[in-house]
Order: structure tokens, then sequence, then C-alpha cells
């Protein structure tokens, strides 16, 4: 797709048709005070509960918005997706919800606990590749050998209008929002967000977020282009890995996000011990990484703020690694 291309895509359109189709099926998750950010930063700071979420993040929107979209022919056949494990558990929900079979490429650095979930929810599980661009490439090539539906984790209008949902509630939830801190992995969420809120409310900021050891969206908007880069381990496992080259996310990032911030993984560490002790809130190593970014950076916002807290999905094992 041309720069030109991607400039004419709507998001705002695309984000009120998903919620349209996606109305019925998901939460509106509750927007609730951060004690520790709000008393730290001396300004009201807001966590959006997307760890709350049917299947425990953000991902059930964009999964629906796509599965709900797809015509009776392409529900019998089946969908194939890739995963490093929420995206996959919300396609599988949205399966259950359509009647339709589901195959799931993980990469072979999974969480093990949301591969579970994700059989648990009745998909069948592929393993393939290091990177979950690889686990991305086999998906595709195997729906187009077989005849299914892929649905992409982010690079797909649908996909990103089912996500931008999220920021359709904020705006009715928080008066005067100054800004929004939101994890960026593909970006599909990021997209979503930042292209429904700068359509709606313009001077709100939208500030992407993603860890250190693993930003390659980050570099890539730097350079202008997707970038073929190393990832390394990171707590926040829902962001890591790398961009599909030709992501539409990239030019709608490019267009939509005022900054972005990099986190290192004793901040993640630090802010995950937080919303446990004093938030009272389990959430994933992804939302602690965009909740450090928002301490870090947001005494240079004046007003409301809100951290969107993208998923809870978080198991025993890295639980107690974390706290260990």
């Amino acid at each position: 797709m041309t720069d030109a291309d991607q400039r004419t895509i709507d998001v705002e359109t695309a984000v009120r048709e998903a919620d349209a189709r996606i109305g019925p099926y998901v939460l509106t998750t509750p927007v609730v005070e951060s004690v520790a950010l709000t008393a730290k930063l001396g300004s009201p700071v807001a966590l959006k509960c997307e760890n709350l979420q049917h299947t425990g993040s953000f991902k059930a929107r964009g999964a629906l918005s796509k599965t709900l979209a797809l015509t009776p022919d392409e529900r019998e056949r089946g969908i194939v997706t890739a995963s490093t494990g929420n995206h996959g558990a919300a396609v599988a929900h949205a399966a259950c919800i359509v009647g339709t079979p589901a195959l799931v490429f993980v990469p072979e650095a999974a969480n093990p606990s949301k591969i579970a979930t994700i059989e648990r929810l009745g998909a069948q599980i592929r393993v393939h590749g290091a990177d979950p661009v690889d686990s991305e490439a086999a998906a595709r090539r195997w729906s187009e050998e077989h005849g299914l539906t892929y649905i992409s984790p982010y690079n797909d209008i649908k996909v990103i209008g089912g996500q931008g949902t999220l920021g359709l509630e904020l705006l009715e939830q928080v008066e005067r929002l100054a800004a929004v801190y939101v994890a960026v992995g593909g970006g599909g969420l990021a997209s979503g967000v930042a292209g429904v809120i700068k359509a709606l409310s313009p001077s709100t900021r939208v500030i992407g977020c993603s860890p250190s050891a693993s930003a390659v969206m980050y570099h890539s908007l730097q350079a202008g282009q997707i970038l073929d880069l190393p990832s390394e381990p990171t707590m926040s496992d829902g962001t890591a890995g790398g961009v599909e080259a030709g992501s539409i996310t990239l030019g709608l990032l490019q267009q939509h996000l005022d900054d972005f911030v990099l986190v290192s993984e004793a901040d993640i560490r630090a802010a995950f011990l937080d919303l446990i002790e004093i938030e009272h809130m389990l959430a994933e190593g992804s939302a602690a990484m965009a909740y450090a970014a928002c301490r870090q950076h947001a005494s240079q916002i004046d007003g409301a703020t809100v951290v969107i807290l993208c998923g809870g999905n978080v198991g025993v094992d890295r639980l107690r690694t974390i706290l260990d």
C-alpha cells in the first residue's frame, strides 16, 4: 500500500462501523483513578481497565470486529491467525461466537499460559518460528493454501477499527481528555485509538509506548519504513517481536501519534509491582509498560491523562518471576 493509499484510510468510520458490530459482545470497561500516578504527577491520571475485557485484553474488540464481518461462506471454511497469545485467545473467542473453526500460529517463545487459554477456548495451536513476524508469515501462507480467512493481529482496517472502539469509549468516559498512553507492538491498538481520538478530539495527545528491548515499530517510525530488527526478551511480551512488512499501521501511526516513549525492563517491573501493591490491579507486562511510560513522561502533560491497561493475562510463572 502506498503512502497516498494509507492517507485515505478513514479510521473514524472504521471504528464506528466496528462499534455497531461488536457492541453486544464486548464490555464497556471502567476508567478508574490511578492513586499512585495522580499523587506523583499532581494531576489526574486514570486507568482504562481493558484487563477486565472478555479474554483479558483489548484484542477481543478487533477479533470480533473482523470475524463478525465474515460472510457465511467464509465462516464455514474457518479462520487462521498468528499471535503471541492475547490475539489468539480473542480470535478463538470470536470463533466460538460465530461458530467457525480457528487455527492459531504461535512463535516458539509464546507465553505458555496464553497458549493454554487459546486451547481452552477451542482453537487449534501450531507452533512456528522464533519471532511473531515469522508466525504471521506462516499463518498467511496457510490461509492462502487452504482457503481460510486470515485475521491479522493489527494489519487490517476492520481489526484496527475494533481496537479503536476503546478510544471512542474513552472520549465518552473522560471529559477534556488531555493525553492517552497506549502500548505499541504491531500498532493496531494505537492506530485505532489515535485515529479516532484525533478525528474527534484533535487537542488530545496520544503517546505510544514500547519496551526498549523490543521497539521495532518505534525504530521503524524513525526510519520511515518497517525494519527487520531483532528483539530482546521483555516483560512486555504482548508488544514484543517484529512488524509485518507493508503494515498499514506504520502510516497511521505516523499521522496520528504525538509522541513515543521507550521503557526499560527495570521500570516495567517497578510499574508491575505498583499496579499490584498500590492500584490493586493484576495487569500484564504490556500494561505495566504503558503505566511506566506515563510515570516517566506525563509531567509534560497538563490535564486529565489516561493509561490504557491493555491486558491482564499474566501467568503464575511470569508473576512469580517478577515478584522474585
